[in-house]
Order: structure tokens, then C-alpha cells, then sequence
């Protein structure tokens, strides 16, 4: 009786709530662990940045490997957690035990699957993924523990987004901070206490990895989720997987095709030197901490989305959607502005190279002066994702991940040398927000009536 008391107070909470607070209070737990998760990211990056312009460029080629683990991880979690999340507003609990369990051993199993692969095509993984002759002796220790941490990259994008899209991103948050703030502290251990180099980078992300893996493993194994891990649920059926992977795969298009735009940046910087390579992978890093709080605001929004639609509550999709693009691009506004007035301290942060902040500084002016834009860009396809409309969310990932991002790359840096390659990125986020908006405002007006199941 418990049990069922706990599915209908969260029924309530989920379908009732006002939802701009349903929204934060949700989102602020993702944007922390985001924030978290970002800053490691940066620890690496500044910690390897003292040993190296090369080493530091390094980080860069690898952190297309990242986003290739990810790209699988978050296929798997998104797609089974839309489904567990309008199962659980359905009332259909061991449905949405049986999407969570099959999509975190697929996880594992994926991760683990990569690993091998990339050992046994290191050198020419590495070269593919953009790096230099004078990167890849770095590059190839760095990625070495990335593989080893490959069934963790994976498998804990699975449990953080099936916690958040049942609502409990407390516990995700736990999770992924904890791995994080031990990875900057193992960074520090590794690198300047033991001189361990690159490679004690690489072990402090590997080893944080598991352990937040094993952390985010804790709420499902003490029964505090409705979803579950257990063996008995895992039911890999054509149908199953089918699901997983049709609403999944925005997210993997938008994972991966962001490691196949870093491999073209990477490539086209590579003409220009490894100060190129170590600049266009710093104001990665940069960007991708100074988006994240609107993105965590849209990966609140998720949940509420999914579950109220599964519940026949349109009202709330609607109005959860124009709130959260409301204030994720008031955030932007924000950030935005620092970046560009700070644009050459933030860069001069990993690596005080004249020539790494020369180019650095530019791009990250050009793309804060895009990053207002980016919340339209993110919100329609965690719009689309959420409900299961996967062939329109897979459109939307496509485009602002590599459709647009690829070809303005080899074109503006074609016709424009290193000057065309620090405008490319702003350049492609304005035009997929300009083909986004009309096709999410379109939407939400064509929404029905609110029909309670």
C-alpha cells in the first residue's frame, strides 16, 4: 500500500505543481550537476594545460571519444526515460521497469563494446578525431583510460537521465557531483603531486567515473525509484529496444554528430597548429560550462513534459516549454555578456600561450554573441524528445550538432582561413535557432485540449 501511496503522491506532484516551480526545482539539481560535471571537464583542461600546448590539445581530441561514449549513453537514457516517464503518467510501472532495466545493461554492454574497438584502433582513432603527430603521444595515454572508463561513461548517462525523468534529479545530482569533485581533486593528486602527467589526468576521470557510476547505482538497488535495474526486468524484444532507440536517437545524433563536428574543428584547426587545436578545445570547454545552466533548466523541463503529456495534461507541456525558454535565454543574456567582456582571462586560464589566446578570445567573443540563442535551439529538441515525437527531435539534434555546424566549418574556414574558423560555431548556432523556433511555436499551438488519463 506504501508503494502505491508514493506512485499516486507522485502523480500529484508531477501533474499539479505550479509548473515554473516544478521546472527549477527539478532543473536545479541538473544544473548543478552540470556545472560540477562541466568544471571537471575544465580541471582536466587546466591541469594538462601545465604540461603542454600539445598535452592540452590532446584534451580536446579526446573529448570527441567522450562525447561518442556519451552519445550512446544518453541514446539509451533519453529514449528509455521518455518512456518510463508517460508510463509512470499512464500508471504503468513494470513497462517502465522493463525500459530501465533493458537500457542500462545495453549500456554496459555498448560501453564495453567501444572500449575494445578503440584499443584496437588507437592510432588511427586518434588521427581521426583530429589530432596532430605532436598530439597523439598524449593523446593516445589520455584515451587509454577513457576506454577503460567506457561501460561507466555509459551506463551512468542511463541512470542519471531515468532519475531525472522520474522526477528524483536529487539523487542523479549526488551522483554526478560527487564524481566530479573527486576527479578535480585526484587531477590535482596526479598531475602536481605525483607528476603522473596526462596519464594522471586520464586515471582521475576513469576512477571518478566508476565511482559515480556505483553512486548513481544506490537509489535503484535500495528501491527509492519506481524504475529498476534488476536482471529480471531486462527484456531486450525487438519492440523494446525498437522504442529505446527511435526516441533515443535525437540524443545520439546530437552527441555524436557533436564529436563529428569536434573531429572537423579539430582537423581544420590542425592546419594551423597545435595553439589552433589547444584554442578551439579550450573555448569548447568553456562554452559547454557557460550553456549549461539553461540546459539543465531544459533537462527539468523533460520530465514535466513527458510526464504531463503522457497524462493528457497539454496545458502544461505548453506552458512548461515557453517558461523554460523564457528564462533559459534570460541566463544566456547574462553569461553571454561576461564571457565576452572576460573572453581573454577565461582562455588565459588553461593555457597562458600568446597564440592559444589570440585565437581563443575571438571565437568565444563570437560564439557569446550566438549563445543567446542557443536555449530556442536546445528546448525544441528536448520538446520533440520528451513527448516520443523522435523523427522531428532528431531533425532539430541533427541540425544544430552537425547539418548546419559541418559544412559552415569547411566552408568559412575554405574561404576564410583561421578567421572563418573562429566564426563557424556562432554562424551555425544562429541559423539552426532561425529553422527551430517556427517548428516548436507551431507545435505548441497546434496542441489539444487537456484529456486526463
Amino acid at each position: 500500500m506504501k508503494h502505491v501511496m508514493n506512485q499516486d503522491e507522485q502523480y500529484r506532484r508531477m501533474t499539479e505543481t505550479p509548473v515554473s516551480k516544478l521546472i527549477f526545482t527539478l532543473g536545479i539539481p541538473t544544473v548543478i550537476s552540470m556545472l560540477v560535471t562541466n568544471i571537471y571537464n575544465m580541471a582536466d583542461t587546466y591541469f594538462v594545460g601545465t604540461i603542454g600546448t600539445s598535452a592540452s590539445g590532446a584534451t580536446g581530441v579526446v573529448f570527441a571519444l567522450m562525447g561518442i561514449l556519451q552519445a550512446f549513453g544518453f541514446m539509451y537514457g533519453h529514449g528509455a526515460g521518455s518512456h518510463i516517464s508517460r508510463r509512470l503518467g499512464a500508471r504503468d510501472v513494470h513497462a517502465a521497469r522493463t525500459y530501465s532495466a533493458t537500457s542500462f545493461y545495453l549500456s554496459i554492454f555498448t560501453g564495453l563494446v567501444i572500449m575494445i574497438g578503440g584499443f584496437l584502433f588507437m592510432d588511427p582513432l586518434m588521427r581521426l578525431l583530429g589530432s596532430t603527430e605532436t598530439i597523439l603521444p598524449y593523446a593516445r595515454i589520455y584515451a587509454f583510460y577513457i576506454l577503460i572508463a567506457g561501460p561507466a561513461f555509459t551506463s551512468s548517462c542511463v541512470l542519471n537521465n531515468i532519475l531525472r525523468y522520474e522526477g528524483m534529479a536529487f539523487f542523479a545530482m549526488i551522483g554526478l557531483t560527487s564524481g566530479g569533485i573527486l576527479n578535480i581533486f585526484g587531477d590535482a593528486l596526479l598531475v602536481n603531486v605525483f607528476h603522473m602527467g596526462i596519464a594522471g589526468a586520464g586515471l582521475s576521470t576513469a576512477v571518478s567515473q566508476y565511482i559515480s557510476m556505483i553512486i548513481l547505482m544506490v537509489p535503484y538497488l535500495r528501491g527509492k525509484t519506481q524504475s529498476s535495474i534488476a536482471v529480471s526486468f531486462f527484456h531486450p524484444d525487438g519492440n523494446t529496444v525498437k522504442d529505446i532507440v527511435s526516441v533515443g536517437m535525437p540524443s545520439l545524433l546530437r552527441q555524436g554528430l557533436n564529436s563529428a563536428s569536434s573531429m572537423v574543428l579539430n582537423l581544420s584547426a590542425g592546419v594551423y597548429g597545435d595553439a589552433a587545436v589547444a584554442a578551439i578545445s579550450i573555448v569548447s570547454r568553456i562554452m559547454n560550462f557557460l550553456s549549461c545552466v539553461a540546459i539543465g533548466i531544459g533537462q527539468g523541463f523533460q520530465p514535466v513534459s513527458a510526464f504531463n503529456y503522457g497524462a493528457g495534461f497539454y496545458s502544461r507541456v505548453k506552458d512548461g516549454y515557453l517558461f523554460s525558454l523564457k528564462a533559459g535565454t534570460v541566463l544566456m543574456v547574462l553569461f553571454a555578456i561576461g564571457g565576452f567582456v572576460f573572453s581573454e582571462q577565461l582562455v588565459m586560464l588553461f593555457r597562458n600561450d600568446p597564440l592559444v589566446i589570440d585565437i581563443g578570445s575571438v571565437a568565444l567573443k563570437l560564439q557569446c554573441i550566438s549563445l543567446v540563442l542557443m536555449p530556442v535551439s536546445i528546448f525544441g529538441n528536448m520538446l520533440f524528445q520528451s513527448i516520443g515525437l523522435s523523427k522531428t527531435a532528431s531533425f532539430l539534434a541533427a541540425l544544430r550538432s552537425g547539418v548546419v555546424l559541418i559544412p559552415v566549418v569547411l566552408l568559412l574556414s575554405n574561404l576564410f582561413g583561421l578567421t572563418g574558423l573562429e566564426w563557424s560555431q556562432a554562424v551555425s548556432e544562429v541559423v539552426s535557432a532561425l529553422i527551430t523556433l517556427p517548428i516548436s511555436l507551431h507545435f505548441i499551438k497546434t496542441l489539444p485540449q487537456d484529456h486526463p488519463q
